[in-house]
Protein backbone atom coordinates (compact mmCIF):
# COMPACT_ATOMS: atom_id res chain seq x y z
CA UNK A 1 0.00 0.00 0.00
CA UNK A 2 2.73 2.24 1.15
CA UNK A 3 4.09 1.06 -2.61
CA UNK A 4 1.41 2.76 -4.29
CA UNK A 5 1.27 6.03 -2.33
CA UNK A 6 4.82 6.46 -3.57
CA UNK A 7 4.12 6.20 -7.02
CA UNK A 8 1.17 8.01 -7.08
CA UNK A 9 2.48 11.28 -5.72
CA UNK A 10 4.67 12.24 -8.33
CA UNK A 11 2.16 11.29 -10.68
CA UNK A 12 0.14 13.41 -9.09
CA UNK A 13 2.39 16.11 -9.29
CA UNK A 14 3.48 15.43 -13.38
CA UNK A 15 -0.72 15.10 -13.79
CA UNK A 16 -1.43 18.85 -12.21
CA UNK A 17 1.34 20.39 -14.51
CA UNK A 18 0.58 19.09 -17.62
CA UNK A 19 -3.10 20.10 -16.33
CA UNK A 20 -1.29 23.49 -16.11
CA UNK A 21 -0.22 23.63 -19.47
CA UNK A 22 -3.08 22.45 -21.60
CA UNK A 23 -4.99 25.56 -19.90
CA UNK A 24 -2.77 27.41 -20.69
CA UNK A 25 -2.66 26.72 -24.06
CA UNK A 26 -6.36 26.21 -24.41
CA UNK A 27 -6.66 30.23 -22.91
CA UNK A 28 -4.17 31.28 -25.54
CA UNK A 29 -6.39 29.49 -28.24
CA UNK A 30 -9.45 30.63 -27.74
CA UNK A 31 -7.81 34.21 -27.52
CA UNK A 32 -6.71 33.63 -30.87
CA UNK A 33 -9.62 32.89 -32.16
CA UNK A 34 -11.58 35.53 -30.71
CA UNK A 35 -13.35 33.71 -28.56
CA UNK A 36 -13.01 36.12 -25.23
CA UNK A 37 -10.87 39.67 -25.74
CA UNK A 38 -7.69 40.35 -24.76
CA UNK A 39 -6.85 43.29 -22.18
CA UNK A 40 -7.09 46.29 -23.85
CA UNK A 41 -4.08 49.10 -23.89
CA UNK A 42 -4.85 52.41 -24.26
CA UNK A 43 -3.36 52.19 -27.60
CA UNK A 44 -5.67 49.35 -28.62
CA UNK A 45 -8.36 51.19 -27.59
CA UNK A 46 -7.26 54.42 -29.65
CA UNK A 47 -6.78 52.21 -32.69
CA UNK A 48 -10.03 51.20 -32.64
CA UNK A 49 -12.09 54.14 -31.87
CA UNK A 50 -9.83 55.95 -34.35
CA UNK A 51 -10.77 52.90 -37.43
CA UNK A 52 -14.62 53.16 -36.81
CA UNK A 53 -13.93 56.81 -37.63
CA UNK A 54 -12.37 56.20 -40.45
CA UNK A 55 -14.62 53.70 -41.70
CA UNK A 56 -17.39 56.20 -41.19
CA UNK A 57 -15.92 58.74 -43.45
CA UNK A 58 -15.39 55.98 -45.95
CA UNK A 59 -18.87 55.20 -45.75
CA UNK A 60 -19.99 58.92 -46.07
CA UNK A 61 -17.66 59.52 -49.44
CA UNK A 62 -19.27 55.80 -50.84
CA UNK A 63 -22.67 57.58 -50.19
CA UNK A 64 -21.65 60.43 -52.14
CA UNK A 65 -19.87 58.95 -54.73
CA UNK A 66 -22.72 56.83 -55.69
CA UNK A 67 -25.79 59.23 -54.93
CA UNK A 68 -25.57 60.29 -58.88
CA UNK A 69 -25.64 64.55 -57.90
CA UNK A 70 -24.60 66.85 -59.98
CA UNK A 71 -21.31 68.59 -59.93
CA UNK A 72 -22.96 71.22 -57.61
CA UNK A 73 -25.13 69.17 -55.42
CA UNK A 74 -21.65 67.53 -54.79
CA UNK A 75 -19.50 70.43 -53.71
CA UNK A 76 -22.20 71.69 -51.71
CA UNK A 77 -22.21 68.26 -49.63
CA UNK A 78 -18.24 68.19 -49.46
CA UNK A 79 -18.51 71.53 -47.67
CA UNK A 80 -21.33 71.01 -45.44
CA UNK A 81 -19.82 67.81 -44.53
CA UNK A 82 -16.26 69.49 -43.62
CA UNK A 83 -18.30 72.32 -41.57
CA UNK A 84 -18.90 69.34 -39.22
Amino acid sequence: MEGIIALLIPFGAFAVAGFAIWTNHQRKLAQIRGEFPDRQDGDTVRMREEMKYLKDRVAVLEQITTDGHSTKQLESEIEQLRDR
